[in-house]
């Protein structure tokens, strides 16, 4: 028996503000000034139609608020705001893109009887491929220190949201 898929969730993409950081900063290792602490879940109901199972997936990205912060004390300027702002906005953009990413594999994907197996194993390896990436982007950027490979990201970022595919709602 063949089980169709259709994705039934697609978040708007949006920016960042200091209202997104409401979380108490916490002392790092690093000289970090802001956390941005995205969630990316699924879950999915299975409807039976003329002897086929449709599976219609919820994918949700939610920005936690009160697990990120900015630490206002040390952030000097408005223009230091509006950096660290840019910078954290890349986080939100590859947890964006990963959510996205998920929505569309879902719903391209024919799934059998083994449907929750399956959509737990396309779940972790999208997210493994996205949290390397979010650590070349810390690593790359130095927490925003390098302003070369900042504006590089901040490039390859805007290009990747801008050409990504459509979402296929429905099969």
């Amino acid at each position: 028996m063949l089980l169709a898929a259709t994705t039934s969730y697609a978040q708007t993409y949006r920016i960042l503000t200091t209202e997104d950081f409401q979380g108490t900063p916490r002392k790092m290792n690093f000289a970090a000034v802001a956390y941005t602490n995205c969630s990316i879940s699924y879950d999915y109901t299975v409807k039976r139609e003329r002897g086929i199972f449709r599976l219609d997936f919820n994918v949700s990205m939610v920005m936690n608020k009160h697990l990120s912060w900015l630490d206002k004390s040390r952030i000097k300027s408005p223009e230091m705001l509006a950096e660290v702002l840019k910078h954290e906005q890349g986080h939100y953009a590859i947890a964006y893109l990963q959510q996205q990413e998920v929505l569309r594999t879902f719903g391209r994907t024919r799934f059998g009887r083994d449907y929750n197996i399956v959509a737990r194993q396309i779940f972790d390896r999208i997210d493994a491929k996205y949290q390397k990436l979010n650590k070349a982007y810390e690593r790359e950027t130095d927490h925003m220190q390098n302003r070369v490979q900042q504006a590089s990201w901040d490039k390859y970022l805007a290009k990747y949201l801008e050409n990504m595919p459509p979402l296929m709602v429905g099969n």
